[in-house]
């Protein structure tokens, strides 16, 4: 085979790689990437709100290593993390200190990550800022699963 078209194969080849490259980071970039919420267009109001779910009152915490769960009883505003400090303690090593905070405001629950390494993650979606949380939802934080209860 003649050098020039080793050589056009080669160049080819390379822009193939190229191409496989920039298509896998930006599909990876797109799904961190936070979406629109698609209920209204930003700027306009909602014309009708859907009706709002029951406010959970009690937090159950499963634990990964499979024991039992505890029940926290939501009275006020609880930090969540490995610290000391937090009112939910977790010992799971993929949370971090001071992870999220779970606390009521205008009649609602409303959960919020405090820049957690792993991220905090409400009915498997990785949440950027402050979400309402209602009776049955699950958010996640590590590998620790918390269920919100009525």
């Amino acid at each position: 085979m003649p050098p020039f078209a080793l050589s056009a194969l080669k160049y080819a080849l390379l822009a193939l790689l190229y191409l496989f490259i920039y298509r896998a980071v930006r599909s990876v970039a797109a799904g961190i990437a936070p979406r629109p919420s698609p209920t209204a267009p930003s700027g306009a109001p909602a014309a009708k709100r859907p009706p709002r779910r029951r406010p959970p009152t009690t937090l159950v915490v499963h634990v990964p290593d499979g024991s039992r769960p505890r029940t926290v009883r939501l009275t006020g505003p609880l930090e969540i993390g490995r610290a000391e400090t937090c009112q939910v303690r977790l010992d799971d090593a993929y949370a971090s200190l001071h992870h999220a905070r779970l606390q009521h405001r205008d009649g609602a629950w409303v959960i919020e990550d405090l820049g957690s390494t792993n991220g905090t993650y409400v009915n498997d979606r990785r949440i950027a800022a402050p979400v309402e949380v209602h009776a049955g939802d699950v958010v996640r934080i590590g590998k620790t699963v918390l269920e919100l209860r009525r």
